[in-house]
């Protein structure tokens, strides 16, 4: 039994050359601000028209497509939730992102993987909150899968990685 790499760097998820992306995309797949705009951006406009065929994604759930012109093969398309204080299932929204991802990744037989900090952006979840959940999540499903070799947080600032890296280094 393999013991996955579990790691968080400071990085452009875009310029990734592993298996899969994690999107944090909308609930409509079509593209948008932060991490979402900047992997469609750098994926082009191959990436919108597959999405458009996918008819959007529930919150909590993940749809794939190719990566197109991204140095990852794939994007695994998640939504996460809104955060609206914290008693409307946010938490649970936001595992199952994970879960989810983590299972399409699994399914396809992917060994590197990289996300980012779901619901983080303009969906305002907290921060630290967010983190400690996406690495328990991870961690949970790490055990089950049998091809996954590295799983990445990709983080887009200091703070980021400080939290990431503080939840990597907790006791599981």
């Amino acid at each position: 039994m393999h013991r996955p790499l579990l790691e968080a760097r400071r990085v452009d998820i875009t310029t990734l050359a592993v298996d899969a992306i994690v999107n944090a995309a909308n609930a409509g797949l079509l593209g948008g601000g932060g991490v979402d705009g900047a992997i469609h951006r750098a994926a082009g406009p191959q990436l919108l028209a597959a999405c458009r065929t996918l008819g959007g994604c529930p919150t909590g759930e993940a749809r794939l497509t190719a990566g197109y012109r991204l140095p990852a093969r794939w994007v695994i398309h998640t939504v996460g939730p809104v955060w609206q204080g914290g008693s409307a299932g946010e938490a649970d929204a936001l595992a199952r992102c994970y879960r989810n991802s983590l299972a399409l990744a699994e399914t396809l037989q992917l060994r590197t993987l990289a996300f980012p900090a779901i619901s983080c952006g303009v969906y305002g979840y907290p921060w630290e909150a967010a983190t400690a959940i996406a690495v328990r999540e991870v961690r949970a499903q790490l055990p089950r899968t049998r091809t996954l070799r590295a799983v990445l947080f990709a983080c887009f600032s200091a703070e980021m990685l400080a939290l990431y890296e503080r939840a990597l280094a907790a006791p599981p």
